[in-house]
């Protein structure tokens, strides 16, 4: 494998899935680590990897900023909570300061955002019908990372 078939499946890759860029290196590197070839070759691609990325930024191909407000879109569309999506996005590789510059502009352009997912995550547990108990019902979305308060006027 050479630099243009790494690339080549960096770029096939980012076709079917976005990704940050901390998260596309251990996707290369991973996929690296699985070649049969000698560990001198592996080091070389794995120094190659830099470059790489610097080429796919360079086109606009990957971007933390966009793939974070992005993820913070169709993960709050899915009932996700705003500590879920932080904790989430750190694993991926985002910077915090990104992550929180994009939940702030998510909470200007609607302020009951997280409210409203966590009504879709209460009717996909299915939390609002009244045989269930309160308390674990309070418990379940407490554990989802929704705070005390959206909990209460969900479920209350």
């Amino acid at each position: 494998m050479d630099e243009k078939k790494l690339l080549k499946y960096a770029v096939d890759y980012l076709s079917k899935y976005d990704s940050s860029k901390i998260n596309l290196v251990n996707v290369l590197k991973r996929k690296i680590l699985r070649l049969q070839t000698t560990n001198y070759e592996k080091r070389k691609l794995i120094n190659l990897i830099e470059s790489i990325i610097i080429k796919l930024e360079k086109n606009k191909f990957i971007d933390d900023d966009r793939y974070s407000s992005t993820k913070i879109l169709s993960l709050s569309n899915s009932g996700k909570s705003k500590n879920f999506i932080f904790n989430y996005l750190i694993k991926k590789g985002v910077n915090k300061s990104q992550i929180q510059n994009n939940l702030n502009l998510v909470q200007q352009d609607n302020e009951n955002w997280e409210l409203n997912s966590a009504k879709i995550f209460a009717k996909k547990k299915k939390l609002l019908e009244k045989n269930q108990s309160y308390e674990k019902n309070l418990a379940k979305m407490a554990r989802a990372g929704f705070s005390y308060d959206i909990c209460k006027k969900i479920l209350g």
